[in-house]
This record gives structure tokens, C-alpha cells and sequence, in this order.
């Protein structure tokens, strides 16, 4: 048995399980990112799709669409998070733990770009 990830912090789309895990260790391994946390947005097709919070190191420029493809070849296409947001930094615990509850009410309506295309 491999223990990936925090059953909350799993992200079930259409019925299968992406780890949150995987998904910020290969955010974290581009070059421009200093920190990242993935988190489950809602989507009206799929229940769950991932959402990349990053924070860029400084004079950083990285775009959306260039991490995103750093994600290419490295998991399956489906487990490829749906959006990135960049902030200036992400919340921790005083023992430096990333909290996750926080960035999912920070985010609870974000809107994927996805659940749009599938809306219309």
C-alpha cells in the first residue's frame, strides 16, 4: 500500500482521484515557482477539478498557459489542473504548514474556466 496524499486533500474527478501531492511537487519542480498548493475547485461535468495556487520567485514571469505545460509528459492528461492562479503568498500554520482550508475558502467560488466551457 502507497499512501499519496490526505483523503481531504484528494481531488475526485468524475469519479477518479487525483493527488493534490503530486500535483504541487511538479509546480514546485518548474524552475520560476517558489511554492505551490493544489486545491479541488467545483465543476459541473466533472465534481472536482484541481486549481494551482503558485507563488512566483522573485522576478519570476512565468505565465498560466507555460506552467501549465510543465505539467505535460509528466502525469496523465486528465490529472493536468485546469487553471493556475499566482499569488504573493500562500497561508501557513505558525509551524510553517500550508493551510489548505483557508486557500479552499479563499477559493470556493472560483470559477474554472472549464465549468464555463461546459455551461455553454
Amino acid at each position: 500500500m502507497q499512501i499519496t496524499d490526505r483523503s481531504k486533500d484528494m481531488i475526485k474527478s468524475g469519479g477518479e482521484w487525483i493527488s493534490s501531492i503530486d500535483l504541487e511537487n511538479i509546480a514546485v519542480s518548474h524552475l520560476q515557482v517558489a511554492e505551490a498548493a493544489c486545491i479541488a475547485c467545483l465543476h459541473p461535468k466533472w465534481t472536482e477539478r484541481p486549481l494551482i495556487v503558485a507563488v512566483l520567485k522573485p522576478g519570476a514571469t512565468v505565465t498560466r498557459e507555460e506552467l501549465l505545460a510543465h505539467f505535460e509528459d509528466k502525469i496523465s492528461k486528465w490529472w493536468i489542473p485546469d487553471d493556475v492562479v499566482f499569488a504573493e503568498k500562500l497561508p501557513h500554520t505558525a509551524t510553517g504548514k500550508l493551510q489548505k482550508v483557508r486557500l479552499r475558502e479563499q477559493y470556493r467560488d472560483y470559477v474554472l474556466p472549464t465549468a464555463i466551457e461546459n455551461d455553454a
